[in-house]
């Protein structure tokens, strides 16, 4: 799929990559394809979020656009789509391993601890 024409409001990287991938949801679609092993539709919304049916069509459009999402019917009727992180949309996995251990380290922890790359329980505030 071919990349999106847009035009950027700023010549910034980091304003750029905001406005991709900066709202409420889209890291969390991202997330859910590397590391949850979701991949259709149904499983991305049933993610414990709670996105809406309608957000998340737009932030999977989106991702598909840039480039960072694929798409492949594995039904006919209806179709239905499994989603997979294309090499560019992989290439996130750092960006989102900083995230996780920052939140980790400055909100109170999490369920998954990037340090020693284990599953826990949240940290008490």
């Amino acid at each position: 799929m071919t990349q999106t024409a847009h035009e950027f409001r700023s010549r910034c990287s980091i304003a750029r990559s905001l406005e991709i991938l900066g709202d409420r949801w889209t890291l969390l679609v991202v997330r859910d394809l590397m590391w949850h092993g979701k991949h259709t539709f149904q499983e991305l919304q049933n993610s414990e979020e709670r996105m809406p049916t309608n957000q998340l069509s737009q932030r999977l459009k989106r991702l598909m656009d840039w480039g960072l999402v694929s798409r492949k019917a594995y039904q006919d009727r209806p179709v239905r789509y499994r989603y997979e992180l294309t090499g560019k949309g992989r290439a996130l996995e750092p960006l989102l391993l900083q995230f996780m251990h920052w939140g980790y380290d400055n909100l109170g922890g999490g369920f998954y601890d990037p340090v020693h790359k284990k599953s826990m329980s949240p940290k008490k505030s």
